[in-house]
Protein backbone atom coordinates (compact mmCIF):
# COMPACT_ATOMS: atom_id res chain seq x y z
CA UNK A 1 0.00 0.00 0.00
CA UNK A 2 1.24 3.50 -0.79
CA UNK A 3 0.04 6.57 0.18
CA UNK A 4 1.02 9.04 -2.73
CA UNK A 5 0.59 12.80 -1.56
CA UNK A 6 0.36 16.39 -2.79
CA UNK A 7 2.96 18.49 -2.25
CA UNK A 8 3.33 20.62 0.46
CA UNK A 9 1.08 19.94 3.94
CA UNK A 10 -0.62 17.06 4.45
CA UNK A 11 -4.01 17.39 2.41
CA UNK A 12 -7.56 16.08 4.10
CA UNK A 13 -7.48 13.42 1.61
CA UNK A 14 -5.08 10.63 0.27
CA UNK A 15 -4.65 8.10 -2.53
CA UNK A 16 -3.67 4.94 -2.14
CA UNK A 17 -2.77 2.01 -4.44
CA UNK A 18 -2.76 -1.13 -3.53
CA UNK A 19 -1.55 -4.32 -5.76
CA UNK A 20 -3.32 -7.43 -5.53
CA UNK A 21 -2.27 -10.64 -7.28
CA UNK A 22 -5.03 -13.27 -8.02
CA UNK A 23 -4.63 -16.84 -9.50
CA UNK A 24 -6.69 -17.94 -12.04
CA UNK A 25 -7.69 -21.35 -13.98
CA UNK A 26 -5.34 -23.51 -15.31
CA UNK A 27 -4.20 -22.77 -19.15
CA UNK A 28 -3.40 -26.08 -21.28
CA UNK A 29 -0.51 -26.17 -19.77
CA UNK A 30 -1.99 -26.46 -16.19
CA UNK A 31 -0.32 -23.65 -15.19
CA UNK A 32 -1.54 -20.60 -12.68
CA UNK A 33 -2.65 -17.89 -14.44
CA UNK A 34 -1.89 -14.52 -12.15
CA UNK A 35 -3.23 -11.19 -12.74
CA UNK A 36 -1.75 -8.12 -11.01
CA UNK A 37 -4.24 -5.51 -10.65
CA UNK A 38 -3.97 -1.87 -9.17
CA UNK A 39 -6.24 -0.10 -7.09
CA UNK A 40 -7.11 3.29 -6.28
CA UNK A 41 -8.68 4.09 -2.81
CA UNK A 42 -9.31 7.71 -1.43
CA UNK A 43 -8.55 7.41 2.27
CA UNK A 44 -9.22 10.52 4.72
CA UNK A 45 -5.56 12.01 6.25
CA UNK A 46 -7.13 11.74 9.52
CA UNK A 47 -7.17 8.27 9.91
CA UNK A 48 -3.22 8.33 9.91
CA UNK A 49 -3.74 11.18 12.71
CA UNK A 50 -4.04 10.94 16.48
CA UNK A 51 -7.03 13.05 16.99
CA UNK A 52 -5.04 14.34 20.55
CA UNK A 53 -2.02 15.54 19.10
CA UNK A 54 -2.44 15.48 15.73
CA UNK A 55 0.47 13.75 15.03
CA UNK A 56 0.98 11.03 13.10
CA UNK A 57 0.18 7.59 14.20
CA UNK A 58 3.10 5.53 14.97
CA UNK A 59 2.92 1.78 16.58
CA UNK A 60 1.46 0.89 18.96
CA UNK A 61 -1.92 2.59 18.17
CA UNK A 62 -4.75 2.32 21.47
CA UNK A 63 -8.19 1.89 20.41
CA UNK A 64 -11.03 2.50 23.39
CA UNK A 65 -14.22 0.14 24.04
CA UNK A 66 -16.12 2.85 21.91
CA UNK A 67 -13.61 2.58 18.94
CA UNK A 68 -11.91 5.82 19.48
CA UNK A 69 -8.10 5.84 19.04
CA UNK A 70 -5.26 7.46 20.45
CA UNK A 71 -1.45 7.14 19.87
CA UNK A 72 0.65 5.47 22.94
CA UNK A 73 2.29 8.99 24.00
CA UNK A 74 -1.50 10.08 24.31
CA UNK A 75 -2.46 7.42 26.22
CA UNK A 76 -0.13 7.47 29.03
CA UNK A 77 -0.90 11.16 29.56
CA UNK A 78 -4.72 10.76 29.60
CA UNK A 79 -6.27 10.61 33.00
CA UNK A 80 -6.66 7.14 34.53
CA UNK A 81 -5.92 6.37 30.90
CA UNK A 82 -9.66 6.81 29.83
CA UNK A 83 -10.94 7.67 27.01
CA UNK A 84 -12.45 11.52 26.99
CA UNK A 85 -14.87 11.19 24.56
CA UNK A 86 -16.88 8.33 25.73
CA UNK A 87 -19.74 8.77 27.79
CA UNK A 88 -18.70 6.59 31.17
CA UNK A 89 -14.74 6.79 30.23
CA UNK A 90 -13.27 3.42 28.88
CA UNK A 91 -10.38 1.58 28.80
CA UNK A 92 -7.91 1.45 25.75
CA UNK A 93 -6.06 -1.63 24.85
CA UNK A 94 -3.33 -2.17 21.38
CA UNK A 95 -4.60 -2.69 18.20
CA UNK A 96 -1.89 -4.87 16.59
CA UNK A 97 -4.30 -4.60 13.20
CA UNK A 98 -4.14 -0.92 13.22
CA UNK A 99 -0.44 -1.01 13.89
CA UNK A 100 0.09 -2.91 10.93
CA UNK A 101 -1.87 -0.55 8.91
CA UNK A 102 -0.10 2.34 10.00
CA UNK A 103 3.29 0.57 9.37
CA UNK A 104 2.34 -0.52 6.10
CA UNK A 105 1.49 3.34 4.16
CA UNK A 106 4.23 5.23 2.66
CA UNK A 107 4.65 8.44 1.45
CA UNK A 108 6.90 9.69 -1.63
CA UNK A 109 9.52 12.44 -0.33
CA UNK A 110 8.48 15.42 -2.38
CA UNK A 111 11.64 16.99 -2.72
CA UNK A 112 13.65 17.07 -6.14
CA UNK A 113 15.37 14.22 -6.96
CA UNK A 114 14.62 11.99 -4.13
CA UNK A 115 11.36 10.19 -5.03
CA UNK A 116 11.86 7.67 -2.28
CA UNK A 117 8.91 5.93 -0.58
CA UNK A 118 8.87 6.10 3.49
CA UNK A 119 6.76 5.03 6.17
CA UNK A 120 3.83 8.09 6.49
CA UNK A 121 4.82 8.26 10.10
CA UNK A 122 8.49 8.71 9.79
CA UNK A 123 7.84 11.29 6.69
CA UNK A 124 9.14 14.34 8.62
CA UNK A 125 12.43 12.77 10.02
CA UNK A 126 12.87 11.88 6.52
CA UNK A 127 12.36 15.48 4.79
CA UNK A 128 14.71 16.79 7.72
CA UNK A 129 17.52 14.72 6.63
CA UNK A 130 16.98 14.51 2.92
CA UNK A 131 20.47 14.69 1.14
CA UNK A 132 18.09 16.53 -1.54
CA UNK A 133 16.12 18.88 0.91
CA UNK A 134 16.28 22.24 -0.89
CA UNK A 135 19.06 25.10 0.11
CA UNK A 136 18.75 28.41 -0.06
CA UNK A 137 20.94 31.07 -1.34
CA UNK A 138 23.96 31.89 0.51
CA UNK A 139 24.55 35.76 -1.17
CA UNK A 140 21.93 37.94 0.88
CA UNK A 141 18.70 39.01 -0.96
CA UNK A 142 18.91 36.09 -3.35
CA UNK A 143 15.59 33.98 -3.30
CA UNK A 144 17.37 30.71 -5.12
CA UNK A 145 15.98 27.29 -3.28
CA UNK A 146 17.19 23.92 -4.73
CA UNK A 147 18.95 20.95 -3.78
CA UNK A 148 22.75 20.42 -2.89
CA UNK A 149 23.77 20.39 -6.55
CA UNK A 150 21.57 23.21 -7.97
CA UNK A 151 22.33 25.62 -5.47
CA UNK A 152 26.38 25.12 -6.67
CA UNK A 153 25.74 25.52 -9.88
CA UNK A 154 23.85 28.09 -9.19
CA UNK A 155 26.57 30.29 -6.87
CA UNK A 156 29.15 29.80 -9.61
CA UNK A 157 27.08 30.36 -12.66
CA UNK A 158 25.70 33.27 -10.85
CA UNK A 159 27.36 34.82 -8.37
CA UNK A 160 30.71 33.90 -9.59
CA UNK A 161 31.66 32.04 -6.49
CA UNK A 162 34.31 30.09 -7.23
CA UNK A 163 34.21 26.21 -7.28
CA UNK A 164 37.22 23.68 -6.20
CA UNK A 165 37.02 20.51 -6.41
CA UNK A 166 38.74 18.59 -2.89
CA UNK A 167 39.80 14.88 -3.26
CA UNK A 168 39.31 13.86 0.31
CA UNK A 169 41.95 13.35 2.85
CA UNK A 170 44.12 15.52 0.85
CA UNK A 171 45.11 19.15 1.19
CA UNK A 172 44.05 21.64 -0.73
CA UNK A 173 45.73 25.13 -0.46
CA UNK A 174 43.47 28.44 -1.49
CA UNK A 175 44.07 31.93 -1.60
CA UNK A 176 41.31 33.37 0.48
CA UNK A 177 40.81 37.10 0.65
CA UNK A 178 40.93 38.86 3.39
CA UNK A 179 37.11 40.93 2.27
CA UNK A 180 34.35 41.63 4.47
CA UNK A 181 32.77 38.23 3.28
CA UNK A 182 35.18 36.05 1.17
CA UNK A 183 33.60 33.08 -0.24
CA UNK A 184 34.78 30.03 -1.85
CA UNK A 185 32.81 26.58 -3.02
CA UNK A 186 34.33 23.12 -2.26
CA UNK A 187 32.79 20.14 -4.06
CA UNK A 188 33.83 16.63 -2.78
CA UNK A 189 35.34 14.79 -5.96
CA UNK A 190 34.55 11.82 -4.69
CA UNK A 191 30.49 11.92 -4.00
CA UNK A 192 30.10 15.54 -5.04
CA UNK A 193 29.18 17.09 -1.75
CA UNK A 194 29.36 20.68 -1.60
CA UNK A 195 30.81 23.08 1.41
CA UNK A 196 31.02 26.60 1.75
CA UNK A 197 33.81 27.78 3.24
CA UNK A 198 33.01 31.16 4.84
CA UNK A 199 35.24 33.85 6.27
CA UNK A 200 35.16 37.14 7.87
CA UNK A 201 37.56 39.61 8.19
CA UNK A 202 37.05 41.79 11.12
CA UNK A 203 38.16 45.09 9.81
CA UNK A 204 41.24 46.72 8.31
CA UNK A 205 44.49 45.02 9.93
CA UNK A 206 41.89 42.68 11.65
CA UNK A 207 42.09 39.50 11.94
CA UNK A 208 40.22 36.70 9.67
CA UNK A 209 37.68 34.09 10.84
CA UNK A 210 37.35 31.13 8.47
CA UNK A 211 34.85 27.61 8.23
CA UNK A 212 33.15 25.43 6.60
CA UNK A 213 29.76 24.38 6.22
CA UNK A 214 28.25 21.41 4.35
CA UNK A 215 25.05 22.08 2.37
CA UNK A 216 22.65 19.79 3.36
CA UNK A 217 19.93 19.33 5.51
CA UNK A 218 21.01 19.59 9.46
CA UNK A 219 19.59 16.54 10.72
CA UNK A 220 21.49 14.28 7.25
CA UNK A 221 22.98 11.36 9.01
CA UNK A 222 26.37 9.26 7.79
CA UNK A 223 28.30 10.10 5.93
CA UNK A 224 29.86 12.96 7.73
CA UNK A 225 32.79 15.40 7.50
CA UNK A 226 35.53 16.26 9.46
CA UNK A 227 37.52 19.54 7.93
CA UNK A 228 40.98 20.74 8.86
CA UNK A 229 42.34 24.13 8.22
CA UNK A 230 45.50 25.62 9.00
CA UNK A 231 47.92 28.71 7.90
CA UNK A 232 51.54 29.51 8.36
CA UNK A 233 52.94 32.51 9.50
CA UNK A 234 55.07 34.78 7.61
CA UNK A 235 58.88 33.57 6.91
CA UNK A 236 60.54 32.87 10.45
CA UNK A 237 64.38 34.31 11.43
CA UNK A 238 67.06 31.88 11.00
CA UNK A 239 67.52 29.26 12.74
CA UNK A 240 63.97 29.31 14.32
CA UNK A 241 60.44 27.31 13.20
CA UNK A 242 57.56 28.80 10.90
CA UNK A 243 54.69 29.04 13.50
CA UNK A 244 51.35 27.60 12.52
CA UNK A 245 48.60 27.62 13.57
CA UNK A 246 45.02 24.84 12.82
CA UNK A 247 41.50 23.81 13.79
CA UNK A 248 39.94 20.16 13.31
CA UNK A 249 36.32 20.01 13.94
CA UNK A 250 33.70 18.19 11.94
CA UNK A 251 31.56 20.32 9.53
CA UNK A 252 28.05 22.18 10.12
CA UNK A 253 25.19 21.14 7.92
CA UNK A 254 22.97 23.07 6.98
CA UNK A 255 20.18 23.91 4.05
CA UNK A 256 21.03 27.81 4.56
CA UNK A 257 25.12 28.15 4.61
CA UNK A 258 24.44 31.58 4.15
CA UNK A 259 22.85 32.43 7.35
CA UNK A 260 25.10 30.46 9.55
CA UNK A 261 27.15 32.74 11.93
CA UNK A 262 30.63 31.82 12.67
CA UNK A 263 29.87 32.11 16.26
CA UNK A 264 27.61 29.26 15.88
CA UNK A 265 29.56 27.03 13.95
CA UNK A 266 31.18 23.88 15.84
CA UNK A 267 34.74 25.49 14.96
CA UNK A 268 36.67 27.99 12.98
CA UNK A 269 40.20 29.27 12.43
CA UNK A 270 40.81 32.64 13.85
CA UNK A 271 43.93 33.53 11.59
CA UNK A 272 45.67 36.78 13.15
CA UNK A 273 46.80 39.89 10.27
CA UNK A 274 50.65 38.66 10.31
CA UNK A 275 49.19 35.75 8.75
CA UNK A 276 47.92 37.41 5.13
CA UNK A 277 50.48 38.31 2.20
CA UNK A 278 50.32 41.44 0.23
CA UNK A 279 49.10 45.02 1.04
CA UNK A 280 45.75 47.08 1.54
CA UNK A 281 42.43 45.46 -0.35
CA UNK A 282 44.79 42.89 -2.19
CA UNK A 283 45.74 40.98 0.93
CA UNK A 284 45.25 37.16 0.71
CA UNK A 285 45.50 34.40 3.27
CA UNK A 286 46.86 31.33 1.61
CA UNK A 287 44.90 28.33 3.65
CA UNK A 288 45.22 24.70 3.52
CA UNK A 289 42.16 22.92 3.61
CA UNK A 290 41.74 19.25 4.05
CA UNK A 291 38.32 17.50 4.55
CA UNK A 292 37.92 14.04 5.39
CA UNK A 293 34.79 11.35 5.03
CA UNK A 294 33.78 9.65 7.96
CA UNK A 295 31.50 6.88 7.13
CA UNK A 296 31.57 4.83 10.37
Amino acid sequence: MELELPNGPVKREMVVHEAAVRGGGGGGHGGDMRMRMDVTVRINADMFHCPICFRPFKPPVFQCEGGHLACGSCVVELPWQQCGKCEHGGDFHACPLLDTFVSSASVQCDHHGCGRYVTYHEAGQHRSACPHAPCSCALPGCGFLGPPPALLLHLNALHSVPVHDVPYSKALLLQVQASPEPRHLLRGEEDGRAFLLVAGAHGPGAAVTVSVVCIRAGASPSPRYSVKLWANGPPPPANRKMDTIWADFEATSSTSPGTVALEELTSFLTVPPRYLHGAGASKELPLHVRIDKITS
